[in-house]
């Protein structure tokens, strides 16, 4: 049997603001951003907050290895990624 799916994903915050994290499940973590006290304390003050990214990973650590990168990226690289496009360096 496998291992649960991970994801890391992007949110963009009702501020224009973009909150990165990982998952089992987008839906359902969209949905406590949103709604319950489970959501990051960051988007608990800029909600609602709408999914615009999200990508497979091999395991957790593999999610949270890629979720440090892209917080590492520039705005504008975030964005790239988004736009489904390759951030320069």
């Amino acid at each position: 049997m496998s291992a649960s799916q991970w994801y890391v994903y992007i949110l963009c915050c009702n501020d224009d603001s973009l909150y990165t994290g990982v998952t089992t499940n987008c839906a359902r973590r969209l949905h406590e951003h949103n709604h319950t006290r489970r959501g990051a304390r960051y988007t608990r003050a800029r909600r609602p907050v709408t999914l615009v990214y999200s990508e497979v990973a091999e395991s957790r650590s593999s999610a949270q290895r890629r979720e440090a990168e892209i917080r590492q990226l520039s705005r504008q690289q975030k964005k790239q990624l988004i736009d489904g496009k390759s951030p320069s360096p």
